[in-house]
């Protein structure tokens, strides 16, 4: 017999590998605009015990799981003091990137919910369309679509071997 934990409860089969948590400046708002610039569709909130700030949301936005949560600064310090807007941290390394039938459409919607564009929809050389956003939070998403149909070579890259 092992010693390890024998779950109780069946284990639900896993929805998707990886989850990103974003921290924002007001999840409320960000909720609103995650809802009319990407099409979100607020899953769940949990509110804090302030009942201003939100301790937990969920979305799904395209297809995908997206947590987020209000800042609290009074507890960064018990977490390493990393977890923080952008605005605070002067930036963000990551990109939150989605793929979409019509870059230039999705970029417009952002930009009119209130984004605004860090990167200019170009036809890439890897053949798709993509641009990036900043969104109000200081977070970044890129959008693209391909350029050539699915199983198509490159339409930019034809003729060009690889370095």
């Amino acid at each position: 017999m092992s010693d390890a934990v024998q779950p109780t409860q069946p284990m639900q089969p896993m929805q998707q590998g990886i989850i990103p948590h974003l921290v924002v400046g007001d999840a409320k708002a960000a909720l609103a605009f995650y809802a009319q610039a990407l099409g979100a569709e607020e899953v769940f909130r949990m509110p804090a015990q302030d009942g201003d700030r939100l301790l937990h949301a969920e979305i799904r936005v395209n297809g995908a799981r997206l947590f987020l949560r209000d800042d609290f600064p009074e507890y960064r310090a018990e977490h390493g003091g990393t977890s923080a807007p952008p605005g605070l941290l002067k930036g963000t390394s990551v990109v939150m990137h989605l793929e979409v039938p019509n870059c230039d459409a999705a970029m417009e919607r952002a930009v009119a919910a209130g984004a605004t564009v860090t990167m200019p929809a170009i036809d890439a050389f890897w053949g798709a369309r993509y641009g990036q956003v900043a969104d109000p939070f200081g977070h970044l998403w890129s959008f693209a679509h391909p350029l050539g149909a699915p199983g198509e070579p490159c339409p930019l890259a034809a003729g060009q071997a690889a370095p």
